[in-house]
């Protein structure tokens, strides 16, 4: 494994992160959740993603469990707040959400300080000013270490930056994108607003949902161990307007695989090492429902594809891509 700087702020997390927003919210048995995380943790992943969000709780819990057992310093966590949490109705980034999901957060995971508090979304109802005083005072308190946010605009990105500077509270040091080859929305406007201001990026869904692991083949029925195949995981995969298992979708990726094969790589390997080839991504946020798709992925990192690679990826991705 190996280790970066998450923007201007405190931590250095491994290259790549563990992801609970569907495995240990409910999508695999606890105690495969708990080998997963065990699995992470051997192979030098440092930095575990959840929210207080998933599974109403409940990946909060799985994952204090999983790592109550092993020194605090082993590991860092990262959470977040914005959507409603099970039957409750609130939701946002007002001063007296974050005091009460920050709270709520710290006791689920069984830990005195949360590494990442991030926004899970912008909140269009709250003053930007609000929010950010109320983490700077949770940052102060020692509840929290740093701060960040996912899926905001670079004008939400810049306007977040400038209050902070004026009333001297705590910048964002992190930013959470979906980023892929399929997603590359990020590289628009999002990258160069977070490099202006130190802030260092977390890509989730650097597989596309599983579309760029080759596991799924246009025309077949996802495999029955896979995460298609299970109502509870796979909800998700239609997103942002796309059907990631859709069949032009997988045409595409196909095309891919005999470039995998001549790197001599996975195409999971692959892709994640196209993710970390950016130097504005500090880690790509991995899932797992076994073990060993964990040992898989971690052989991604150190890898450089060449640049015919990369050009290769471009034209085989080119019809469906997003770009903006």
């Amino acid at each position: 494994m190996q280790y970066r700087q998450l923007g201007n702020g405190p931590l250095k997390v491994s290259e790549l992160s563990f992801g609970t927003w569907l495995t240990v919210a409910g999508g695999v048995a606890r105690e495969q959740a708990i080998r997963c995380v065990h699995a992470a943790l051997d192979h030098g992943i440092t930095l575990f993603d959840t929210a207080n969000q998933y599974g109403a709780g409940e990946a909060e819990r799985v994952l204090g469990e999983a790592l109550k057992s092993y020194p605090r310093d082993r590991y860092m966590i990262a959470t977040k707040l914005f959507f409603p949490v099970g039957d409750e109705p609130d939701h946002g980034l007002s001063a007296k959400q974050i005091e009460k999901q920050l709270n709520r957060s710290l006791e689920r995971l069984g830990v005195e300080t949360i590494d990442l508090y991030q926004c899970h979304r912008f909140d269009k109802e709250t003053p930007l000013e609000e929010t950010l005083t109320a983490l700077d005072r949770a940052l102060r308190a020692g509840k929290v270490r740093t701060i960040g946010f996912s899926e905001w605009t670079a004008e939400e990105i810049e306007a977040a930056a400038s209050i902070a500077g004026a009333q001297g509270l705590v910048p964002f040091s992190s930013s959470q994108p979906q980023y892929s080859m399929l997603w590359r929305k990020p590289e628009a406007e999002v990258f160069a607003a977070c490099a202006r201001h130190g802030i260092g990026n977390l890509a989730f869904s650097p597989l596309a949902h599983g579309a760029l692991t080759g596991k799924y083949k246009p025309g077949a029925p996802p495999p029955p161990d896979s995460r298609a195949a299970n109502a509870q995981m796979n909800q998700f995969m239609e997103t942002g307007g796309r059907h990631y298992r859709s069949e032009e979708i997988l045409t595409a990726v196909a095309c891919l695989k005999p470039l995998a094969d001549e790197l001599g790589l996975s195409m999971a390997q692959m892709a994640l090492a196209w993710v970390l080839r950016r130097p504005e991504v500090t880690s790509a946020i991995i899932g797992a429902s076994r073990p060993e798709q964990i040992a898989d992925n971690v052989k991604a990192i150190g890898v450089t594809l060449p640049r015919e690679a990369l050009e290769r990826i471009d034209r085989e991705l080119e019809n469906v891509t997003v770009w903006q």
